[in-house]
């Protein structure tokens, strides 16, 4: 293999802040952002939208927004729903 042409492969924090969660894993991602582990080690951190802790698939609590099709936008916007 060639020498130098590989990013970096480091541990890194993944920092979830809606649900305050982290977790420890390895990344070729870096950040000027740190934090200390319970290891007491300081490792970059890279801070994410969702995370399992988040994610309304994981903690099941899904929302339903009853938006309509097509055409019951269509009925409401032309109030055509009387019949």
């Amino acid at each position: 293999m060639k020498e130098q042409i590989h990013p970096k492969f480091q541990q890194v924090i993944f920092f979830d802040a809606s649900a305050n969660y982290k977790f420890l894993s390895a990344s070729t991602k870096s950040s000027n952002e740190t934090m200390e582990w319970e290891d007491g080690n300081t490792y970059p951190v890279i801070r994410v939208d969702t995370s399992s802790a988040s994610h309304p698939f994981f903690t099941g609590r899904q929302r339903n927004n009853d938006v309509g099709g097509r055409v019951d936008r269509f009925n409401k916007k032309y109030n055509l729903n009387s019949k």
